[in-house]
C-alpha cells in the first residue's frame, strides 16, 4: 500500500478513480493514502475502500481529507467495513443469519439460538401471515445487501435456498416452493448428489457430495448466486453459479425433507 500511495504522490500521476474494494486494507494502509490525498499534485476524486478494515482512525483520516477543500476527493466508499473484512477469499464477506420463527413450517423445529433447523413431527407454532403453511421451508430475519457470504452444515435431504422475500406462503402452489418458481434459487442436497434449480428448471450436477458443509456467496451489485462445497481444510470447490439481476428484497432460507441444516 506505501508503494501505491507512494505513486499516487508522484507529479505524474492523473489517477482520477481508485477501486480497492475487499483488498484487505487496514489502519495503515489507510494512513499512506490519507498522506498521499494531502499532496497537492493528487488528482484522485474517487476512492472505493468499502469491504475493508480501516479501523476508526483510518476512517477519520480519510474522511478529513475528503473534507478538505484543497483536497480533490469528492467520492469515499467506506461501507462494510469489520474485522472480518480482512480474511482471505470470500470469508472476507462473511455474514451472520437467524431463521426467522414466524416462517418456519409447523413440521421443522428450530434450535440453537434460531440457527439450526430440523425435520420433526407436527410443532405447535402460533398462526402467522408470513409462516409456510404447506412446503417444509424457513426463512431467515436478515436481507442480503451488497456481498455476503455464508456456511450451512446439513444432513439428509434439504434444499439450500435464495429466495424473494415476496415467495407465496400458503397452499401447495409451486409459487410457494423453492426453485421452482422464478422467485428463488436453491441447491439441492443429499448423500447422493447435488442439483439446481430455478423457476421449476432443474440441473443435476456431476459427482458426488464429499461434504456436509455448503458456502453460499451472492454479489448482488454482480447479479451473481454462487455455491460451494466446503471441505474439513475449508477448501471451497465451485458447483453453480446463477446470473440474474435482483429487483426485490430478499434473503436465504432453508427446506429440509429430512435431516437438519445449521448455519454456521
Amino acid at each position: 500500500m506505501k508503494l501505491l500511495s507512494d505513486g499516487l504522490n508522484s507529479s505524474h500521476c492523473k489517477l482520477e478513480i481508485l477501486r480497492l474494494s475487499g483488498c484487505m486494507i487496514t489502519v495503515e494502509g489507510c494512513s499512506s493514502l490519507a498522506s498521499a490525498l494531502r499532496s497537492n499534485s493528487s488528482h484522485l476524486k474517487e476512492l472505493d475502500l468499502t469491504y475493508n478494515h480501516p479501523g476508526e482512525s483510518g476512517v477519520k483520516l480519510l474522511s478529513a481529507r475528503r473534507e478538505d477543500p484543497l483536497c480533490l476527493l469528492s467520492k469515499l466508499g467506506l461501507e462494510h467495513r469489520g474485522e472480518n473484512r480482512i480474511r482471505a477469499g470470500l470469508k472476507k464477506y462473511s455474514c451472520d443469519f437467524t431463521l426467522d420463527p414466524n416462517t418456519v413450517n409447523r413440521e421443522l423445529t428450530l434450535s440453537y439460538g434460531n440457527r439450526k433447523v430440523e425435520c420433526v413431527k407436527s410443532h405447535s407454532y402460533p398462526d402467522h401471515p408470513e409462516r409456510f403453511d404447506y412446503w417444509p421451508q424457513v426463512l431467515c430475519r436478515e436481507s442480503l445487501t451488497g456481498r455476503c457470504y455464508w456456511e450451512a452444515e446439513r444432513s439428509g435431504r434439504v434444499y439450500i435456498a435464495v429466495t424473494y422475500k415476496s415467495i407465496g406462503r400458503k397452499g401447495v402452489s409451486e409459487d410457494c416452493g423453492f426453485g421452482l418458481n422464478e422467485k428463488s434459487w436453491i441447491l439441492f442436497c443429499s448423500d447422493d448428489s447435488y442439483s439446481v434449480c430455478h423457476n421449476n428448471n432443474k440441473t443435476e450436477l456431476s459427482g458426488r457430495p464429499s461434504s456436509k458443509r455448503v458456502g453460499v456467496y451472492v454479489d448482488c451489485p454482480a447479479g451473481s448466486l454462487s455455491f460451494y462445497s466446503v471441505s474439513d481444510d475449508q477448501t471451497l470447490t465451485h458447483l453453480h453459479t446463477f446470473s440474474t439481476t435482483f429487483t426485490e428484497p430478499f434473503c436465504a432460507g432453508f427446506s429440509v425433507w429430512n435431516g437438519s441444516v445449521c448455519l454456521k
